[in-house]
């Protein structure tokens, strides 16, 4: 299999964006998105790819976080009840192009700004059982954007936890990170056909990501993630959910 200059420029973006969002939990899927675009790879490439690549990485990141403790069923299991059957409508969906672009380009710019929000005062204090029909509707939500889009919805299910107060850090980490296996696994079981649509460059888009993930949750679990990088991904976030709105 022949890889071009290209294709490896792509890989290594891919891999720093897993090192950052793995570090929090996160499988990634909304910064391989925006590295995607920013590379003019078409919509109906960028979808399904971001759903291999995020239960690839949200498998490793969930059985590294889980095996260290960070984990909550009960927290977990009503959220995924509501999302699976939406996250398998979402992907049974497509939408057109300008539609697919406005969505996406609106949640990258909503990504920005969880990174760049400040919870730290806010989490884990006074944490409490999630109310059942509350957790089952916002999986639910979060479950069908998570398909529509390609993404795995950890970009809202995690500020949502943490500030509702349903589980600490890096529990939450754990909790998401198996969220988004759920949700991506379902998304491309409902975008079934869209498996031909996958790049030739996968393997190797896979690779990255993976060697990404295996730095980026053994930063998460030991250190923090330094505001700077969350910034500077914001500002990647911007421009790639801009750039989608405005084309």
């Amino acid at each position: 299999m022949h890889f071009e200059l290209i294709d490896f420029t792509i890989s290594f973006c891919l891999l720093l964006g897993a090192i950052l969002y793995t570090s929090v939990g996160h499988a990634g899927a909304s910064i391989y998105i925006a590295i995607m675009t920013l590379f003019n790879i078409p919509s109906s490439v960028i979808k399904p790819t971001a759903l291999v690549l995020n239960i690839f990485i949200a498998s490793f990141t969930s059985w590294r976080f889980i095996r260290k403790g960070f984990f909550d069923l009960k927290v977990l299991l009503p959220i995924a009840l509501g999302a699976i059957p939406f996250a398998f409508l979402g992907g049974y969906i497509n939408p057109p192009s300008h539609i697919y672009k406005s969505i996406v380009g609106f949640i990258l710019l909503i990504s920005a700004i969880s990174l760049v929000t400040d919870l730290s005062k806010k989490i884990d204090k006074n944490l409490k059982k999630p109310p059942f029909f509350l957790a089952v509707l916002i999986g639910s939500c979060i479950g069908f954007l998570a398909g529509l889009t390609g993404t795995g919805g950890g970009i809202f299910l995690s500020p949502l936890i943490l500030f509702l107060g349903w589980s600490s850090t890096k529990t939450t980490s754990g909790i998401t990170a198996l969220f988004i296996l759920i949700n991506s696994s379902f998304g491309l079981l409902g975008n079934y056909s869209s498996i031909q649509s996958l790049p030739n460059q996968l393997p190797l888009f896979i690779g990255a990501t993976l060697i990404g993930a295996l730095i980026g949750t053994t930063l998460g679990i030991k250190f923090y993630t330094a505001n700077t990088i969350k910034k500077t991904l914001a500002l990647v976030l911007v421009i790639a959910g801009l750039k989608l709105l405005l084309t």
